[in-house]
């Protein structure tokens, strides 16, 4: 056999080994549904296949989820499958984490195929201290979900950017918390308290697992009504810092509102998105 056709067949037995590992690589594209939540009010299923077929890889839903019953999250994970979709994460309000209420969203996340219970944000103002009693919250959230396989999270707003006390709190909140608590980082919000995302994901290696992809303007006339791409956010250093150190699994993209429609909103940001990250 000649050095040419052996080499030719190494690299043929090669090839499926290249492909998997070059598609483990890729970092799922997803939607925080908040973004189209007056069509998801008034047709969650016909929402989630629209947003399906614009060529989102994943979703998260957000705080009304925990009002469904087990049977109604059954039957929005069978629709996920059959439209290769995946939820990694949801979004829940401070309270879903109480003792008497953990445990449905637990079971919830468990039947959408979800990772990771994520906190979306809290209005604290009393203080560091109050921050800490939230971290502790999160390590006990945390350690009673990783037996199912799932993990705590934390997404930040505004006030977690901005001081108190000198500290800004989302400090506080990395400091004392576990490792396996993901920092959702929301990349607008981040940009508006005059705080640099790129600084922050590289101060957070590994922990920065998942990103809202918001934009934002100072301009007080447009604010988070600009699309991905039309605002304040450097999002190729933010795409290399969340790649090269801050652990990212998947980006989400999320929008408060905008010049057009929901749905095309979702589509145009998509759009600008691959262009941005290609």
């Amino acid at each position: 056999m000649s050095l040419t056709r052996r080499s030719f067949l190494a690299f043929c037995a090669l090839l499926p080994w290249a492909l998997k590992t070059a598609a483990s690589r890729t970092i799922p594209i997803g939607l925080e549904l908040y973004s189209v939540r007056d069509a998801l009010k008034q047709d969650p299923e016909g929402t989630v296949r629209s947003v399906a077929k614009m060529g989102y890889e994943c979703v998260e839903f957000y705080a009304p989820y925990f009002e469904w019953s087990e049977a109604q999250a059954k039957q929005m994970r069978k629709l996920l499958d059959d439209l290769g979709l995946r939820c990694f994460s949801t979004h829940n309000d401070e309270h879903y984490f109480d003792a008497d209420k953990i445990n449905h969203a637990r079971d919830l996340n468990l039947v959408l195929g979800s990772k990771n219970l994520v906190m979306a944000s809290a209005d604290l103002r009393k203080g560091t201290d109050s921050w800490k009693l939230l971290a502790e919250r999160l390590n006990s959230a945390a350690e009673q979900l990783e037996g199912s396989g799932l993990k705590a999270g934390y997404h930040n707003h505004k006030p977690e950017f901005t001081p108190v006390d000198g500290v800004r709190p989302i400090e506080v909140i990395a400091k004392n918390t576990k490792p396996s608590v993901m920092l959702q980082l929301d990349v607008g919000t981040c940009l508006e308290a005059g705080s640099d995302p790129v600084a922050w994901i590289r101060a957070n290696p590994g922990r920065i697992r998942s990103l809202h992809l918001k934009d934002w303007s100072s301009d007080p006339a447009k604010g988070y009504k600009v699309l991905f791409g039309e605002g304040s956010a450097d999002w190729k250093s933010i795409f290399a810092a969340a790649e090269k150190g801050g652990g990212v699994e998947f980006y989400l993209l999320e929008q408060e509102g905008s010049r057009f429609s929901e749905l095309e909103t979702a589509n145009r940001c998509l759009q600008s998105f691959r262009t941005t990250h290609a």
